[in-house]
């Protein structure tokens, strides 16, 4: 999309709702950059479209199942199609199943990993084209404190009955580290926030949220511009 002979940057907000991806869409939508809003509630897309338009935000809602990765292949088209080529791919999305690996399905265990993994190695591929273009390119992940390696944490993951989360997050952290590697000649920047908390206004905070979203999102902003530390901790 041109502006006054400009091409400006897009960002995919995948898996968007309130608390972080929402704060974060704020942040990089007042540095200018277009905002390609992504998750399955389209009630919920269409009211922030608005919402972010009413601040003079250029944003526009992609409803899409960001565990298909065909889903998540055929969203960077339409992306790049109606705001232009990706300069941001920020990946919020999650999967609460398989709570407790000792009862879950096969399916339940599998749906964890396609939103976490599947689906975030296909929207990558599928944006690379344009991030390979562009000097300021980044893949920017959310994690979750429940992947860290800790007996603590493990207890903690089993009692709130988190066991798909902690596991799926695990192995994004690895996946994280490995795109980065991959990815660094290519001078893409590949970096994650990891929370240790509770976030304010977030499905989670049922009145103890002790990390506000916006701190979240200042965070993944300060990562982007450093392009250096591919894992950072909040909370």
């Amino acid at each position: 999309m041109q502006n006054g002979g400009t091409m400006s940057k897009t960002i995919i907000v995948g898996g968007y709702g309130p608390g972080i991806s929402a704060a974060v869409a704020e942040k990089f939508g007042a540095q200018g950059f277009s905002l390609a809003l992504v998750g399955r509630n389209e009630e919920r897309l269409g009211a922030a479209e608005k919402q972010l338009a009413a601040k003079g935000l250029n944003a526009k809602a992609f409803p899409a199942d960001l565990s298909d990765p065909s889903g998540a292949r055929a969203l960077i088209d339409r992306v790049r199609r109606d705001l232009g080529p990706i300069t941001v791919l920020h990946w919020n999305a999650y999967g609460g199943a398989a709570g407790d690996l000792l009862t879950a399905t096969a399916a339940e265990v599998r749906g964890v990993f396609d939103v976490a993994i599947s689906g975030l190695v296909a929207a990558v591929q599928a944006a690379l084209p344009d991030l390979q273009q562009q000097a300021d390119s980044a893949v920017l992940v959310t994690n979750g404190g429940l992947g860290l390696a800790d007996p603590k944490i493990d207890a903690m993951a089993v009692q709130w009955n988190a066991m798909g989360l902690a596991i799926a997050n695990a192995a994004k952290h690895k996946l994280v580290g490995l795109l980065a590697e991959k990815l660094r000649p290519q001078r893409i920047y590949v970096g994650e926030v990891v929370v240790l908390g509770i976030v304010k206004g977030t499905s989670f905070d049922k009145g103890q949220g002790t990390i506000d979203a916006h701190t979240i999102a200042d965070k993944f902003w300060a990562l982007y511009q450093a392009r250096s530390d591919v894992t950072a901790q909040i909370g």
